[in-house]
């Protein structure tokens, strides 16, 4: 009997160049251990909200972390996320929509503020199950604000308050800082010239319970490891 013509079998894995051209485009890449594959997530420059920011300004379009998080979660190749953060901030309801995904998903999730992790970059932070911060980074605190015109009805500053009141809910229901505290960074008048708020560094971000650990990369990936064991065991 004549043999059948067998030609070998694909290589699901993306090669070197796909992977090259995909951190081009998302900044995102899949990172293959030998007991485990982990997404990495970029959280770089302005939070992209609901309206386009100038060509020449880093962003992170929330349209597309939004979808990316529902695929990492129903993936059943990606075992945990890590998150890296230097981020100045931006469109508050977008980074609250993105943090609020990550605090829900069921895989295991790590965050790692190198740079900045300012304004709506805090909740983003804080939402992984485990969070890091390099000691030269730095987090701003400060209430939430808009610019342009704004109408000057009580509405208006009722509104606010509301949204405040549900960005300190996340980020003391997220992390170990007590509320009182925060709210003192948030509204301190002799930190940050002509702005009302606090800037942090990382170790007092540790200090005060906002972030977990000070650590850099090794130690983010090591507590996503034994994360991503623990689920295994569980």
């Amino acid at each position: 009997m004549e043999e059948e013509n067998k030609t070998p079998a694909e290589d699901p894995r993306p090669t070197q160049a796909e992977e090259l051209d995909t951190i081009l485009k998302t900044g995102d890449i899949v990172a293959r251990g030998e007991g485990e594959t982990v997404h990495t997530l970029t959280v770089i420059g302005q939070i992209e909200g609901h309206y386009l920011l100038p060509n020449d300004q880093k962003s992170t379009k929330y349209e597309h972390i939004i979808p990316l998080l529902v695929a990492i979660e129903e993936s059943a190749e990606i075992d945990g996320l890590l998150m890296v953060l230097n981020t100045m901030g931006g469109d508050v309801e977008a980074g609250l929509a993105i943090a609020e995904m990550i605090a829900s998903m069921t895989k295991p999730t790590v965050s790692l503020v190198l740079g900045g992790g300012h304004s709506i970059g805090v909740p983003l932070a804080v939402a992984a199950r485990r969070s890091f911060i390099v000691p030269s980074a730095t987090m701003t605190i400060h209430p939430v604000r808009m610019g342009g015109p704004v109408v000057g009805a009580p509405q208006t500053y009722y509104y606010f308050e509301r949204m405040q009141a549900r960005i300190v809910r996340f980020i003391t229901g997220h992390s170990h800082v007590a509320e009182e505290e925060l709210k003192r960074l948030l509204y301190c008048t002799d930190e940050i010239a002509t702005d009302i708020g606090s800037v942090i560094d990382g170790a007092r971000a540790v200090e005060i319970g906002l972030i977990d650990a000070l650590g850099g990369l090794a130690d983010a990936l090591a507590a996503l490891r034994a994360e991503i064991a623990a689920d295994g065991k569980s």
